[in-house]
């Protein structure tokens, strides 16, 4: 398995990630920040400090995750919807 980094964090799990929202159409999600316990298609399921899970639609929103070694990777949720055993097939264009 290879190393998850900012450019290839689509392609991996994000099981076991902290997670941010950092934006969303809906204003009541922004802040929600935890450790990532389950993915659905549509969903992530975040265990905030509190011990409350949280799902989260992923395609309304914008995620901050950090990565095992520290860095901090924005993630647009559209771009994460579908299974995550799907994501492997799926091509990502990306310009910047």
């Amino acid at each position: 398995m290879t190393k998850l980094t900012p450019t290839n964090i689509y392609r991996h799990e994000l099981i076991g990630l902290h997670a941010e929202v950092v934006d969303s159409k809906n204003k009541y999600l922004v802040g929600i920040k935890g450790l990532v316990i389950d993915e659905t298609k549509n969903m992530l399921v975040i265990l905030d400090k509190d011990g409350k899970s949280k799902i989260i639609p992923k395609s309304v929103c914008t995620f901050r995750f950090t990565l095992p070694d520290g860095t901090l990777v924005d993630v647009l949720g559209s771009l994460i919807v579908g299974r995550p055993e799907d994501r492997l097939k799926k091509v990502i264009r990306r310009r910047w």
